[in-house]
């Protein structure tokens, strides 16, 4: 051990031993300038010996225990967290440690913690752990709302983590009234024996005002929302610099049949086709993705601001873009009539579907017909009629696309994909931003045409790269844990239908299909959902189960997604035959792992603004009565969603007046001990909104009585069995609040 090394420990031993940064650690210990070096080396080998750790904001302290792990914690609309270790390889791909709400602590989402597994199981049967130490916190920074008593201001913080209020000091900081939506620094967390203490940074608005939702939720998940100069500056200059006439090193495809088909409220366009059919029934599909990486190019302040965002944010009523809107709307956009540069994946198939071959190049490519998928339909169905709406050659390669797509879509099941028809429903808002009704999306033949083409395309660049034995940011999805499994199949045979106990993806795909149309349909479609785990960004070679493919990636959205500009990036090299030259192993573990985070953070943050303003829609329509289907069944109650207005909240089980009722984890049920009434997953119920509480983001639902009234033999909320055996009095806790485009996520 170096000297500088026993220094360090010592540092840390001692009682001012608080975590700090190498740079500061140096100047505390009176490193001199020419010893630097000598330092860092003696820092980082300690890091690699884990006798010190570092924390992602760069924080050294002392290792606390062999047994403890390093990561991240997301809380649960229960109270609880799912803790998602640093190092991928500890748990396993998409393994988790569940950690109940006693022993989250004052820890929150995006939190880096050290856990430690206890022996405790989850009621999932997931391994389970204790938080024993925040290492840093994601964000100090929570929105609340502002309010005043006895001549001091505090706030009573959104969502309902906390909630005790927090002193903010004298009233009328930052000008804030009673009543507004305000930002604020926490200064110190509250805990079982000290309140907390913030300080008043900004205020967003009166609460209730148009846009101050979506502020909200901005600051709440801290979401990049304005680019810095320096990033718009140099987006104006590849404007400046972009010149449509120089093809220069491009396949020139302009004069080429290609189209777009996009939702009709697009926000971006990315990817477009070309098919032809030869004489021996070969195809040739051509699938054209936006050249962002000519745009964008690495280590670029472009490219660093893409890094940290991750991803688009596609909220109700605002897209925040990962890039600058004058390329991700404009130059990389593949707009009608324009001539745009694209990375063209070209694939080959047999008649029967089968890829014989893929090649690539950097081609330009001018649309000649954007549509809605709402357009293709009808024009499929009655070609002849829409003479007026596209061209003969379009309507042509219209046809072609529909042959090929449905070819590839029967070959993809036959190879065991999983696909789960979950229903979408899109809010309707008016011009204030609130809402106004909803629609049921529908999933028709045009989305499953460029779903196919997608699919194939991802699949073509991931095989190509790992032919070149370069390490790759993959899209992955990790085979279901076993318990998980286990527990669908007594899920099943609860609806008396038959599966193996332990079953495989063929089996999900058949008990998929034999459920298809039925009443259990969502139910059965939930549950699978609900075993399976969740797909990311990973370098790992574990392919992924609900495709059924061992090499995929994501290689078709860069405008939005920048695991895909790294895709594209190694594809460069490819295309100039050369062996490309991507990040390690080990920073594309980091890259997947932030990749995959802003992710959750974007879709978080689009579902909980989704969730702001179904309840303040439904803050003055008590008493509303929705059909609903059962989203979740825990020992307290019912989490149940609506099914054309898509609000979830909780039906406590206090409410269930007419029995006392017994919860079964392995078949997700409450069951009536007097009258045998059984509430499932998935059951379909009719429900009547009581309460809403906006600031804790809380719904409350109480169940309909119908003629029959509730607890008779025609209950019309759940189905009957037979009365289960005694088992113990089920323990009633507090209501808590709920929670809970368009392409799949794959």
């Amino acid at each position: 051990m170096t000297e500088y090394s026993r220094q360090i420990l010592d540092f840390f031993r001692s009682p001012e031993g608080r975590p700090q940064r190498t740079k500061e650690l140096a100047r505390l210990l009176l490193v001199p300038k020419k010893e630097q070096a000598a330092f860092k080396e003696a820092v980082e080998q300690l890091v690699a010996q884990g006798q010190l750790q570092r924390a992602s904001n760069g924080l050294l302290r002392p290792r606390k225990a062999e047994n403890l792990l390093q990561g991240t914690i997301r809380r649960t609309r229960t109270g609880g967290a799912y803790f998602t270790p640093a190092d991928p390889t500890i748990l396993g791909p998409g393994e988790s440690l569940f950690i109940a709400a006693s022993d989250v602590g004052t820890a929150f989402s995006r939190d880096e913690v050290l856990v430690e597994p206890i022996s405790r199981r989850g009621m999932g049967g997931q391994r389970c752990g204790r938080v024993v130490e925040i290492l840093t916190r994601a964000t100090n920074a929570f929105v609340g709302t502002y309010h005043e008593r006895k001549g001091q201001g505090y706030v009573l913080l959104d969502g309902g983590q906390i909630d005790e209020p927090i002193a903010v000091g004298d009233p009328g900081a930052k000008g804030a009234q009673p009543d507004d939506k305000v930002v604020i620094e926490m200064l110190r967390y509250p805990s079982a024996g000290e309140p907390g203490e913030g300080v008043l940074t900004k205020v967003l608005g009166q609460r209730g005002e148009p846009g101050v939702d979506l502020l909200s939720v901005i600051h709440q998940f801290e979401l990049p929302d304005e680019f810095p100069e320096e990033v718009l500056e140099e987006a104006r200059l590849q404007a400046q610099n972009f010149d449509e006439d120089n093809l220069q090193g491009r396949l020139d495809l302009t004069h080429d049949t290609i189209i777009t088909i996009d939702p009709v409220d697009a926000r971006d366009f990315d990817d477009a086709i070309s098919l032809e059919k030869d004489a021996k029934g070969h195809w040739r599909l051509g699938v054209h993705i936006a050249d962002v990486a000519h745009f964008v190019r690495e280590g670029s302040v472009l490219d660093r601001e893409a890094k940290l965002r991750g991803n688009s944010v596609y909220l109700p009523d605002k897209v925040i873009p990962m890039l600058p809107e004058v390329i991700s709307n404009a130059l990389a956009s593949l707009q009608q009539g324009k001539v745009r540069f694209t990375k063209s994946a070209f694939i080959e198939f047999d008649p029967q579907g089968v890829p014989l071959h893929a090649d690539f190049a950097n081609s330009a490519i001018k649309v000649v017909k954007r549509f809605a998928y709402e357009q293709v339909k009808p024009i499929l169905d009655d070609p002849e009629a829409h003479h007026a709406t596209a061209s003969a050659k379009v309507r042509a390669l219209l046809a072609r696309m529909h042959e090929l797509a449905m070819i590839l879509r029967r070959r993809r099941f036959v190879r065991g994909a999983l696909e789960m028809d979950m229903p979408e429903v899109k809010l309707d808002f008016n011009k204030q931003g609130t809402v106004a009704g909803a629609h049921r999306t529908v999933h028709d033949v045009s989305h499953q045409i460029i779903e196919e083409f997608m699919l194939a395309a991802n699949i073509a660049v991931a095989q190509a790269l790992t032919k070149q034995g370069v390490p790759s940011l993959k899209r992955v999805h990790a085979s279901p844990d076993e318990k998980k499994l286990a527990l669908l199949a007594e899920f099943v045979k609860s609806l008396d239908l038959e599966i193996r106990p332990l079953p495989g993806r063929g089996d999900l795909q058949e008990l998929l299909k034999s459920v298809k149309g039925e009443p259990t349909e969502f139910a059965v479609s939930y549950a699978v959902l609900r075993s399976l785990k969740r797909a990311e960004y990973s370098p790992q070679d574990i392919g992924h189960y609900a495709l059924a493919e061992d090499d995929y990636c994501h290689f078709t959205s860069p405008i939005r997604r920048y695991p895909d500009l790294t895709i594209h990036r190694l594809l460069n090299d490819v295309i100039a035959k050369r062996k490309p030259r991507g990040p390690n192993e080990a920073d594309l573990l980091a890259l997947g792992l932030q990749c995959s985070e802003t992710e959750r953070r974007a879709e978080q943050a689009e579902r909980e603004l989704v969730k702001i303003k179904l309840l303040s829609y439904l803050s003055s329509r008590i008493g509303l009565e929705l059909e609903a289907t059962v989203t979740g069944v825990e020992t307290f109650g019912l989490f149940v969603m609506g099914i054309e207005l898509p609000a979830e909240g909780l039906v406590h089980i206090s409410s269930l007046r007419d029995d006392m009722y017994d919860y079964d984890k392995k078949s997700h049920t409450l069951t009536g001990r007097r009258h045998g009434t059984v509430f499932r997953l998935g059951d379909l119920v009719k429900v009547r909104v009581a309460a809403v509480n906006e600031q804790k983001r809380m719904l409350d639902f109480r169940l309909v009585e119908k003629e029959t009234g509730i607890g008779s033999k025609k209950h019309p909320a759940g189905r009957k069995s037979h009365p289960p055996e005694a088992k113990a009095k089920p323990k009633r806790r507090p209501n808590t609040g709920p929670t809970k485009k368009g392409r799949k996520r794959r």
